[in-house]
């Protein structure tokens, strides 16, 4: 996804995306969604959330 999309999503969930990094807002949206903000964190290299939205974004090389 492209970072002017997040940054819509971000801005439609309430959050201010600033100079937020690409990895540091969708964290911000996921906490915001309840779920844990794990995108391309340590904890992403074990992720079974297929069905996340974030998926192919996080597990494609950094």
């Amino acid at each position: 996804m492209k970072m002017q999309e997040i940054k819509k999503m971000a801005t439609a969930m309430g959050i201010t995306a600033g100079k937020m990094k690409k990895s540091e807002l969708i964290r911000a949206i996921q906490s915001a969604e309840g779920n844990s903000p794990c995108f391309q964190t340590n904890a992403s290299d074990t992720c079974s959330q297929k069905d996340c939205c974030w998926h192919d974004d996080c597990m494609s090389p950094r």
